[in-house]
């Protein structure tokens, strides 16, 4: 703005100057000569040439990944960056092609691989990341919008009053719950503390249903009995909040061989909430672990077995080794069926969730303890979580669809021998950074590395957008294999992408990163392609 504020003053000079020439009353004007006016146009400035967006440097084996040290073992940064840059279409000299959870263009941030080439749960892709490009609506209207992640469409903001209704005051509560009265101006509904036959909750204008204290669906069968036919259904819309007026952890269990049936809809979502959540006002962005969560237990194989009633073989066929879960007491999870199934959620949300009962006893969002494939989640979001998004103990579950927003733990943690598979997952810290040592998703094996079954996961078309100060955004560790295809990573200034750890068994023979070895299930160091790494706030 300077160098054409100097200019134009000269331009107006000069026209001045051919004005006065040519009146009378210019005799004061200096000229060359009698008659004549001789203009000096001045240079024109240069017009810089334009540098657009400065390439960084190649990222070096230091800023990529993190090294950690267990038992004397560690994996270096740079065969970190070795193994990643081994595998086919990953870019890890990337930068910010994020606006919020969406990438700023419909071009895929780097040459997609096709997921169904590797199984066909998964669904042909084209693209990297969760989303295909900013107009992708696939997690538009059952999600709810915060700070961590704006989806648009019609979601609400998540701290907004769940859709219940008007009429809680003449409405009537359903067979097998209780009336509690009213609540604002909300009829609630609540739950037994044991549902021993099938119960279902409608949408009921004006009624939410209300947990208090640990709520279970049906009575544990063991590693191998038979289902109790008991099966919690609940309704496209239906809004479920946690008892804020007494002090007893508040949660949702499915026991194994009874189901969950929880359905919404893309415009009718079932919201799991805090109470609080049906005031206005009552949350913000910064809420979070007002009741315990939710968990679902179940009989496919986990590798880590109680005391006494282990170990388990590759196939999962052993029939005693069971785990008890975390966050409650006497629960117990695992058995031999991989098809094992619990129910199905889909459409759901997740709000407020999460409790640390002790350090490493915590309930999250979403616990699946040994749940099988015949178990359906998809459309899932948790919101808020105090601890993890979602983790996952052992089991064969597959999962689509999965949001975690605003955890203050990991958004996706998974260990104990789980083998599956899961497309289509955002994880997004808190804006204001999660908890230390939160990773976007955390693999292992609870430093038990080659017990059986081998944890194996895989993952397609992620995107982690990781805000806390953890070591990286991806932790794997334990002896866990992975595949890792379709994704963005971006993480802020001193926050690596990867952190791969190996606690046993040897320097030469480090779990996570060795050789194949089908005796011990192992199908070799993880596998990443066409990942898209934007570290260190590049």
């Amino acid at each position: 703005m300077a160098s054409f504020t100097a200019v134009t003053r000269v331009l107006m000079a000069g026209t001045a100057c051919v004005l006065l020439a040519s009146c009378g009353g210019a005799d004061s004007v200096a000229s060359p000569g009698a008659g004549s006016v001789t203009i000096v146009n001045p240079a024109p400035t240069p017009t810089p040439a334009p540098t657009g967006t400065p390439t960084p440097s190649a990222i070096t084996a230091a800023q990529f990944a993190a090294v950690t040290t267990v038992n004397n073992i560690s994996i270096t940064a740079d065969e970190q960056l070795a193994l990643v840059n081994a595998g086919t279409n990953n870019n890890v000299n990337g930068v910010n092609v994020l606006s919020g959870v969406y990438p700023v263009s419909a071009t895929s941030a780097a040459t997609a691989t096709d997921p169904s080439s590797i199984n066909a749960f998964f669904t042909s892709t084209n693209f990297v990341g969760a989303l295909n490009g900013p107009t992708d609506t696939a997690f538009q209207d059952w999600t709810c919008n915060s700070t961590s992640a704006q989806f648009g469409g019609t979601g609400a903001a998540c701290t907004a009053v769940p859709a219940v209704g008007t009429g809680g005051s003449t409405a009537a509560c359903p067979t097998g719950t209780i009336d509690d009265g009213l609540v604002q101006t909300f009829r609630a509904c609540r739950l037994p503390t044991l549902i021993t036959s099938s119960l279902t909750l409608p949408k009921i204008a004006g009624v939410f249903y209300r947990l208090r204290g640990q709520t279970e669906v049906g009575a544990d069968v063991g590693t191998t009995g038979a289902d109790t036919g008991v099966t919690l259904t609940i309704a496209a819309g239906v809004v479920i909040a946690a008892d804020s007026t007494e002090a007893t952890a508040d949660l949702l269990l499915v026991n194994r061989g009874s189901k969950i049936s929880a359905i919404g809809t893309r415009s009718a979502p079932i919201i799991f909430t805090s109470q609080q959540n049906l005031a206005s006002n009552g949350v913000s962005d910064a809420t979070q672990g007002q009741w315990g969560g939710i968990i679902l237990l179940g009989r496919a194989p986990v590798a880590v077995c109680a005391t006494g009633t282990g170990p388990n073989n590759a196939g999962g066929t052993s029939t005693t080794c069971q785990q008890a879960i975390e966050g409650v007491t006497g629960r117990f999870y695992g058995g031999p069926t991989a098809a094992d199934s619990s129910g199905q959620m889909s459409y759901v949300q997740i709000r407020y969730s999460g409790i640390a009962i002790s350090d490493g006893n915590e309930l999250q969002g979403l616990t699946l303890g040994g749940t099988g494939s015949g178990t359906v989640i998809d459309h899932i979001q948790s919101h808020n979580s105090a601890d993890d998004g979602v983790e996952i103990f052992g089991g064969t579950t597959n999962m689509k669809y999965f949001a975690v927003t605003g955890a203050d733990d990991d958004g996706f943690d998974i260990d104990n021998g789980y083998r599956g598979f899961i497309q289509f997952m955002i994880a997004a810290q808190k804006v204001s950074g999660a908890t230390a040592d939160s990773f976007s998703t955390e693999i292992d094996s609870n430093n038990a590395e080659d017990l059986l079954p081998r944890t194996f996961g895989q993952y397609a078309n992620f995107t982690f957008l990781q805000t806390a100060a953890a070591p990286a955004a991806i932790r794997l560790r334990g002896g866990a294999d992975m595949r890792f295809t379709n994704g963005i990573v971006r993480t802020p200034s001193g926050v690596a992408c990867i952190n791969l750890v190996a606690g046993e068994v040897s320097v030469s023979d480090r779990s996570t990163v060795r050789a194949a070895n089908s005796a011990l299930q192992d199908v070799g160091p993880p596998v990443f392609s066409s990942v898209y790494f934007a570290c260190q706030g590049r």
